[in-house]
């Protein structure tokens, strides 16, 4: 895998929208707020853009991720924000040319579906974060997810180091025991939605790393299913969850026509009898951890502890 070169004040960061159109009020105090962390900013067409919910027309969404990674001025690059319509590039990207041009690639949620490709295609380690137009201008944002942040993008060729929870807030065991193996993974929805395409998420032998937000149990269930059902659980050395943000039952006045997430990660993720983390603190939630997409980490559910390795 290839760890692209750390960040370092001064340098500049490409913002795209790959996915969702960006809010024109959102847009001056996303750049703002990388500009306060001490980058330059070029702003992407696709941040201006709009085609419907997307940020511009699949074409010129990928013709933004690719000049980022083409063009040398460019240090970094940052999803603005997440939504939907990755996936829909993913056909139009350059992966010879993003392969020899290694650069910080930055985002979560939608992004996942240019997590798997990167890191599989382009042997590209990435960086699932919180983004520029949704968390950094967030009155919530927090110290721990600043300093996650800033840690995951600029010390990116750390040799080891731990991924730890806020203080406050303890990962929890589902199956006990310790694993190893290539970080990968994202969202829920997005690594369900790989099954089948040439971009599948691929995890042999790797820990698989999942969250969502704003789906009901059943839809947790029967995505989690399609996983099972496609070997990707069982082939996963272990499993990490993450946040499960407003993902509950469809009628909560009839929690007897439901099953709870807990239920639901029991039924189908115990007798895979691998180990097993709950409760990282990552995903649509704040405070939250920056993850090294493609780093092989190692936890250990008995000191609940992450460790990024060599």
């Amino acid at each position: 895998m290839k760890i692209p070169k750390g960040l370092k004040m001064g340098d500049t960061i490409g913002l795209v929208g790959a996915s969702s159109a960006t809010p024109p009020e959102s847009l001056q105090p996303a750049i703002e707020a990388v500009e306060k962390l001490g980058f330059n900013v070029v702003v992407g067409d696709s941040c201006r853009e709009r085609h419907g919910y997307l940020a511009g027309s699949d074409e010129l969404r990928a013709n933004d991720v690719n000049r980022m990674f083409q063009d040398p001025s460019i240090d970094g690059i940052f999803s603005i924000r997440g939504g939907y319509g990755a996936t829909k590039i993913l056909p139009l990207l350059d992966y010879e040319m993003i392969k020899k041009n290694p650069k910080v690639f930055a985002g979560y949620s939608d992004v996942t579906a240019m997590h798997i490709a990167f890191n599989q295609l382009c042997d590209l380690v990435t960086y699932h974060t919180p983004m520029p137009s949704t968390e950094f201008i967030k009155q919530e944002m927090d110290d721990y997810t600043w300093s996650s942040f800033i840690k995951a993008v600029t010390i990116t060729e750390e040799n080891s180091y731990y991924l730890s929870n806020p203080t406050n807030q303890e990962m929890t065991t589902l199956v006990s025991g310790k694993a190893t193996g290539q970080l990968v993974g994202g969202n829920l929805t997005l690594v369900a939605a790989s099954l089948g395409t040439p971009y599948e998420i691929d995890t042999k032998g790797k820990i698989l790393f999942l969250e969502d937000i704003d789906e009901y149990e059943r839809s947790i269930d029967r995505m989690l299913t399609q996983l099972q059902l496609s070997g990707k659980l069982e082939e996963a050395s272990g499993i990490l969850l993450g946040a499960w943000t407003n993902c509950g039952p469809q009628n909560p006045d009839r929690p007897e026509h439901s099953l709870r997430l807990q239920t639901i990660f029991e039924e189908i993720l115990v007798p895979l009898k691998k180990p097993v983390l709950m409760d990282v603190a990552c995903g649509h939630c704040l405070p939250t951890m920056s993850l090294p997409l493609g780093r092989t980490i190692s936890f250990n559910t008995e000191t609940k502890t992450i460790e990024v390795v060599e």
